[in-house]
């Protein structure tokens, strides 16, 4: 009896290990991986830039056409890691979506030594505080299928362990498990990251 393939997407913001947790988890499940901002980088998939940002705007339709390609010649479990993941695949073909979070202190550090912009580090760090990727991914998706997983201060085989453990349903898909906008307004601290409030 032939397997029905799964397409897990990994989304997140900028930093919180997308690539590299998705990297790790397709090579555990012997599954292909396709990396979004890659793939319309090699195949030229981009409409534009935004200077701003310092950042290329992928052409999510001819992503989307191209992905589909890869998936139905795959014959194999496809795990799809990238920010708009959820904006390329119907949900109805979508089985999970794993949304990596990371503590804002944390995730700050991380994009600082990647050398992020200003801008650009405020305005991701907003998105992590703010859970845009998460509600993104549960009005693309629904609830049912997304499942949140904290990153912060954790091993990358920790984290695609407990991917597996969810996939395989030994652990609950859930969301909810932080609260970066409760903890920084108990502890007083919204202002180091929103300055203009």
């Amino acid at each position: 009896m032939r397997q029905i393939k799964r397409i897990i997407l990994v989304t997140g913001t900028p930093g919180v290990g997308k690539t590299t947790v998705s990297s790790l988890l397709a090579s555990k499940l012997n599954a292909t991986h396709i990396d979004l901002t890659e793939l319309a980088k090699r195949e030229d998939l981009i409409i534009g830039a935004d200077a701003s940002r310092g950042t290329l705007i992928a052409d999510t339709a001819k992503v989307a056409k191209r992905v589909q390609g890869i998936i139905n010649a795959s014959g194999r479990d496809t795990v799809i890691d990238g920010h708009y993941a959820v904006d390329v695949i119907p949900a109805e073909n979508v089985n999970f979506v794993l949304v990596l979070r990371r503590d804002p202190d944390e995730l700050k550090k991380e994009m600082e030594n990647r050398g992020f912009e200003e801008e650009k580090l405020q305005e991701n760090l907003a998105a992590e505080i703010l859970d845009i990727c998460l509600w993104e991914a549960v009005s693309a998706c629904g609830q049912c299928k997304v499942c949140e997983v904290d990153v912060t201060g954790r091993e990358i085989e920790e984290v695609v362990e407990e991917a597996i453990m969810v996939l395989k349903g030994k652990k609950k898909c859930r969301t909810g498990i932080v609260d970066w906008l409760g903890k920084l307004s108990e502890e007083r601290r919204l202002r180091d990251f929103f300055r203009n409030l």
